[in-house]
């Protein structure tokens, strides 16, 4: 007897796997806040070299931070990249934000502060010639990108970006005082000009951009110390920033002492001696004025840590202006001859190291968790202020 033939059932689909994220959805939310990390890898190559005192194999471990950081710098502006092709409303988002805005600073430090790196400390790598011709292609586009940023970020502030006193952060130097960086590392390449009217002109071109980034930090000093005395301590993952203020002392004190170490040969003596006069005579005060921030930017960071701060991005300012910091003492040190700088510049070292490592180490595990690159959390999740997430990214 024949049975009709029971129509066969279709097997369920195979479940599958997650889809894992794309390298473009990847770098949705990095935001330029990321160079930071360029910037304090660098300097931390850059201050080493810079010490009075000489440490064996110091040089060469400097080197290999330095070549690290190239290779950050190199990662970071692909990232940039892609998130600028696939995510331009965040990036345009990004510009419109009076919190993250300011970073965009960071892309010309991190661009002159490796190039720096590489006459200083990266020549031992590649080669003297190698490493002048990278400082002048970094040099060159950091320089414009920080000149471009000192305009464009305070002109957003005031036409698009809606921000009161009570708002003010030390995040706001970030682009004026980008232009202070070229100033003090522009005067490397002034022995590999030509004699005469291209060394020249390079100097006080670096004296001009030192002069237009102090100014500009000189307006927005007031703002942030009458925000801090007024308005109270900042939010917790934004404390760090604090040490912002450092950058603009601590460079400018080391431009002034590398426009005296430059000057003679290249300007009339009576301008040389002049410039010698200023590394003492500016440096001096503003290196105190910084140790005297140093000390109260300290006091709030161990307020907040008391308080739960958990790692944020804003730890990268602990890095680059403590290292600004180291190289001034430098200076004042080489024009002194007082060993107290020495001193202070070693000790300065030492924090500078330990910093870099904390958040070195932090950031690796928030970039293996996943945590670093997420989106923003939700309000009703964790409540907070909207644009915190933008520029602190804070992880356990």
């Amino acid at each position: 007897m024949l049975t009709a033939a029971r129509p066969t059932q279709p097997l369920p689909p195979l479940p599958r796997a997650p889809a894992r994220p794309s390298r473009a959805a990847a770098v949705r939310h990095l935001g330029p806040n990321w160079y930071a990390t360029v910037m304090g890898t660098a300097v931390v190559a850059t201050a080493g070299v810079a010490l009075p005192s000489r440490v064996p194999g110091l040089r060469t471990v400097c080197a290999a931070v330095w070549a690290l950081s190239l290779l950050l710098l190199v990662a970071l502006l692909c990232a940039r990249a892609l998130h600028w092709r696939h995510h331009s409303d965040q990036a345009r988002a990004h510009l419109l934000d009076p919190a993250t805005a300011p970073f965009y600073g960071c892309l010309a430090m991190a661009l002159t502060a490796v190039g720096g790196g590489a006459v200083t400390v990266g020549r031992d790598w590649i080669g003297t010639e190698a490493a002048v011709g990278l400082d002048a292609v970094l040099f060159g586009a950091g320089t414009a990108v920080g000149l471009a940023a000192a305009v464009v970020v305070p002109y957003l502030m005031a036409v698009r970006h809606r921000v009161g006193p009570g708002q003010a952060s030390p995040g706001w130097l970030l682009p004026v005082v980008a232009p202070m960086v070229s100033a003090a590392l522009g005067p490397l390449l002034v022995p590999h000009l030509p004699p005469g009217q291209p060394r020249q002109t390079l100097l006080i071109a670096c004296f001009a951009m030192f002069g237009l980034s102090l100014a500009a930090t000189l307006l927005m000093l007031p703002l942030i110390f009458g925000r801090l005395l007024t308005g109270g301590p900042l939010p917790l993952a934004l404390t760090p920033t604090l040490f912002l203020v450092l950058g603009p002392l601590g460079q400018s004190t080391t431009a002034v002492g590398t426009f005296a170490d430059v000057a003679p040969g290249v300007l009339p003596a009576r301008y040389s001696h002049g410039f010698d006069v200023l590394a003492v005579l500016y440096g001096v005060p503003v290196m105190g004025f910084a140790l005297l921030w140093l000390a109260l930017a300290t006091a709030h960071v161990v307020r907040a840590r008391r308080r739960g701060m958990r790692f944020a991005m804003t730890w990268w300012a602990f890095t680059f202006p403590v290292g600004t910091c180291v190289t001034g003492a430098g200076a004042l040190a080489r024009h002194t001859g007082l060993l107290a700088y020495d001193c202070l510049a070693v000790a300065l070292y030492v924090v500078l190291v330990a910093a870099w490592s904390i958040a070195a180490v932090h950031t690796a595990r928030g970039l293996v968790s996943g945590e670093l690159l997420a989106a923003p959390r939700p309000a009703s999740v964790a409540p907070r202020p909207a644009t915190a997430r933008t520029t602190s990214g804070a992880v356990r």
